[in-house]
């Protein structure tokens, strides 16, 4: 019998967390992610489905919702759905059986790592990192951007809260360049 022992996306048994000047950096590992897509003829219907499971109307281009089960806007009719991983575990699972066929839905959990980041000055770290335009966003806001050539999604929870989605295979990489943009910065 095999003896595997799950790791975080950076390769450790617990999360990372790093503390610079006013920012906390901290890995999350407590995150199920799902791309919804809707299929061509049924965006009602799976607008609907989804509105149903996220509790909201699905964001709108730039934007992501607020709560425990949310989503990102990730093109037309598109979104990445997150929730928390102890109670959706099964995630992609769930909105397939909510969408009844008027989605593609893939899971994604394993596929990207989530960077947390908090406190003051947040700008200050991701005027150094992307064009994103960190310093006007309020609270809601999502993009997808580049950070240290990897395509990455910024989710901005408020001014004080945002959580950085980039590929798994590449977490060391990102929080690297995360943690040098908070030295730089701060």
């Amino acid at each position: 019998m095999h003896d595997l022992q799950p790791i975080t996306p950076l390769g450790q048994k617990k999360p990372q967390v790093d503390i610079h000047g006013s920012v906390t950096l901290t890995e999350n590992i407590e995150t199920a992610l799902a791309s919804f897509a809707a299929r061509m003829g049924a965006e009602t219907k799976a607008k609907t489905a989804l509105k149903a499971f996220i509790g909201g109307t699905p964001p709108a281009p730039g934007h992501a919702t607020k709560g425990d089960i949310s989503a990102i806007w990730m093109g037309p009719d598109q979104w990445m759905v997150m929730a928390p991983f102890a109670s959706h575990e099964d995630l992609a699972q769930q909105l397939i059986t909510k969408a009844k066929a008027s989605a593609s839905v893939t899971e994604q959990t394993d596929g990207w790592c989530r960077f947390d980041l908090t406190g003051q000055g947040l700008a200050d770290v991701f005027e150094r990192l992307c064009p994103a335009p960190v310093r006007s966003w309020t609270g809601g806001e999502a993009t997808r951007t580049s950070i240290d050539h990897l395509g990455c999604f910024l989710v901005c929870h408020d001014p004080a809260k945002i959580t950085v989605i980039g590929p798994r295979s590449s977490a060391g990489s990102l929080h690297h360049a995360l943690l040098v943009a908070m030295k730089s910065a701060l």
